[in-house]
């Protein structure tokens, strides 16, 4: 069985063009189009061990596949599988490899042409699918240190900022090592019209006088996935209405709460944005939803177990299969 101590993605199995093989086999040109002009699309999937089934579970797996579908379109590149095929292979991957801890799942389609020359159109593509052990996305204890961002977030008129394109992220990876840099642990960009827009890889919320407010799409963010299964927890669970708007910068400083959400950060509390304190140093809305989500995405709320695709068994309920 693969587990953190064990793991060496040399050796793992991975999905590329077709075939699984070991990850060291995967040989790539170093003229590939997508390496060249950042033509390529991706998701992140979040796979959590659930010992109380002896199980691993991976989250709203069939929505990632949809996204991407979705991103791939806006580049002239269609998946070369549905998408129940490709929770197929995602599981296969993960028993091939024997995961037994959490993990982060990749899947990406690029343009694999190797030759000069800036198109779309009439280029073969590749997908492959690699997954990785993971735990925490940023270790910060008390809650975030953030920044605001002097980029600007992707513009739709520029280049799709709904899509998780992997040359867009030059634009979040610049966000973020001047965050660092500037030690904070992370950014919070502003949209082209000097709205919040969202961190480097996150959704953002507002907590303010018991209500709760996030950037609307047309504010260039990512519609994340695990954006709205936060919307969904706190209207059902804590019934809270979630606002979509505008947000102005400095609405943060005068928040209650702030955090952000994603895929790879779960739920993470703002503690400062831009050497300011936010509220009084209490988050129990925050507090309170990081706990629903992780019941949820343990396998522990019977409500939500749909988010959820088992790699060993057909369900949370019948016997695992997976081997000793």
């Amino acid at each position: 069985m693969s587990d953190h101590a064990t793991f060496s993605l040399a050796d793992s199995i991975v999905y590329d063009d077709g075939v699984f093989r070991p990850y060291h086999d995967v040989r790539l040109g170093l003229l590939t189009h997508a390496l060249h002009y950042g033509t390529g699309c991706f998701e992140g999937i979040r796979g959590y061990w659930l010992p109380e089934y002896d199980e691993l579970a991976l989250l709203h797996l069939r929505e990632h596949y949809q996204r991407l579908a979705a991103s791939a379109r806006m580049l002239f590149m269609k998946l070369p599988h549905t998408v129940d095929e490709l929770v197929e292979i995602t599981k296969e991957l993960c028993r091939r490899n024997k995961f037994r801890h959490g993990i982060y799942l990749r899947p990406f389609l690029f343009k694999s042409l190797e030759a000069i020359g800036v198109r779309l159109h009439d280029i073969p593509e590749r997908f492959a699918l690699v997954a990785v052990p993971f735990a925490r996305y940023i270790d910060a204890e008390g809650g975030l240190r953030v920044g605001t961002s002097g980029w600007r977030r992707v513009e739709d008129t520029m280049m799709p900022a709904r899509a998780k394109i992997t040359g867009v992220y030059v634009n979040s990876a610049l966000a973020k090592s001047e965050a660092i840099l500037a030690g904070f642990d992370e950014a919070i960009m502003l949209s082209h019209d000097g709205h919040v827009a969202e961190g480097s890889a996150e959704n953002l919320f507002v907590v303010k006088n018991g209500r709760v407010i996030t950037p609307d799409p047309s504010q260039n963010i990512l519609e994340g996935i695990t954006r709205q299964s936060i919307m969904t927890l706190l209207t059902n669970e804590l019934g809270i209405e979630v606002v979509e708007r505008a947000v102005d910068r400095t609405e943060l400083f005068h928040a209650d709460e702030l955090f952000f959400t994603g895929t790879a950060i779960g739920i993470e509390p703002i503690a400062e944005v831009d050497h300011r304190r936010i509220g009084n140093g209490t988050t129990p809305i925050t507090t309170r939803l990081i706990s629903l989500y992780h019941d949820a995405v343990h396998g522990k709320l019977p409500t939500y177990q749909s988010w959820l695709t088992p790699v060993y068994r057909e369900n949370l309920k019948t016997p695992s299969s997976i081997e000793p």
